[in-house]
């Protein structure tokens, strides 16, 4: 009777059933898992936290004044940006956290250097920024691999759109903000609820979302644009024609967590005459200066570019649906934003790259 032998494939080994592996095998492949992973910390976690140092502290923007602000800005909570509660109390205990470590006595050696690059309240709101910037790459690197299309499956050209996303996040810090890359996070990891419920059907990742949408609301409002991605991934015209509203009555939750603390969180402040609703409108200058034409020209061609990465048209019709469904944050952009700030337009950037390597294949069985 002919003798077979069943292979298992494990990193860059080949393991026959019945032999033992010499130890020269053995060493050679927990090497090769080794430096997977060492590989792998050093592109996910510490090439984004020397991009963002560099990018806080090895270049100077005029835009902003937070560097030379000791405390956080009373504007923060007396503006549009007082409705972001989380950030803005997260930046008060930042502040209080780095004066306690310029003057102790411990790290009096370094007190000239912190003194030097920033006041306590810029080197907090680096702090925060960048952990939540590292669990964002975390996240990415997370969606990238989980059910990517084909021409995505080679972990090389993942990184690439990872390192592209990555380098899209800093570029856009030289306007600071203490909102944007928790916002950023939340955004990301709601993206990974909606995919696992996509795929899993299981009701827990979908009870998530609504409490993460109604918590991160009070983060920034991009907490609607996990709505947008939700109404992509699952709203189907020919269902509708057939009279099945499913999508409708799941979608209405997700409304209802973002519009009552929204709606709710406005209502109080305006009562308490701490807040205002908007800084400005700016849908004048946002047509008639070149720095903001320019930053729209840029994200218009940033987003064409994401939407030509799609390589199927499976993906191309979701990141349409997407744009369709994000109008009402795009206007509102438009109308009270400034398009020069192009970190507004980064949660739909990121998302095209997404989209772009993901295998929606389930919706469309």
């Amino acid at each position: 009777m002919k003798k077979t032998f069943t292979f298992v494939k494990v990193p860059h080994c080949q393991v026959i059933f019945g032999k033992k592996l010499s130890l020269k095998a053995q060493l050679f492949c927990m090497l090769k898992t080794f430096d997977e992973k060492f590989s792998g910390f050093l592109f996910v976690v510490i090439l984004p936290f020397l991009l963002f140092f560099m990018s806080y502290y090895g270049f100077e923007s005029s835009y902003t004044h937070f560097k030379t602000s000791e405390r956080p800005p009373d504007f923060l909570f007396s503006s549009v940006y007082s409705y972001r509660i989380i950030p803005n109390y997260l930046s008060i205990y930042m502040t209080d956290l780095m004066e306690y470590c310029i003057n102790n006595p411990v790290l009096s050696p370094f007190k000239n250097l912190f003194i030097k690059n920033g006041t306590p309240f810029y080197h907090g709101l680096f702090l925060t920024n960048t952990v939540f910037f590292i669990l964002s790459s975390v996240i990415i690197n997370a969606i990238l691999k989980f059910r990517s299309v084909d021409f995505f499956s080679n972990i090389m050209m993942r990184r690439i759109v990872h390192l592209l996303m990555i380098f899209f996040i800093v570029m856009t810090q030289y306007t600071p903000s203490n909102c944007d890359t928790i916002a950023l996070f939340c955004y990301l990891v709601g993206i990974v609820l909606i995919l696992k419920y996509h795929h899993t059907n299981r009701n827990l990742f979908f009870y998530l979302l609504i409490i993460l949408i109604a918590v991160s609301t009070l983060v920034r409002e991009t907490a609607c644009l996990n709505i947008a991605f939700f109404a992509a991934v699952f709203f189907s015209l020919k269902e509708i024609k057939q009279k099945n509203f499913q999508f409708i009555w799941k979608v209405i939750p997700l409304l209802l967590s973002f519009l009552m603390p929204y709606l709710g969180l406005r209502i109080f402040l305006n009562h308490e005459e701490k807040s205002s609703f908007m800084e400005g409108i700016y849908i004048v200058a946002n047509f008639t200066s070149p720095f903001n034409l320019a930053g729209l020209l840029f994200s218009a061609i940033v987003l064409y570019f994401m939407y030509k990465l799609c390589a199927e048209g499976k993906n191309k019709l979701v990141f349409k649906k997407y744009l369709f469904f994000s109008l009402p944050y795009i206007g509102m952009i438009t109308l009270v934003g400034l398009f020069w700030e192009v970190r507004l337009f980064l949660p739909l950037i990121l998302t095209g790259a997404v989209i772009a390597c993901h295998d929606f294949k389930k919706l469309y069985n």
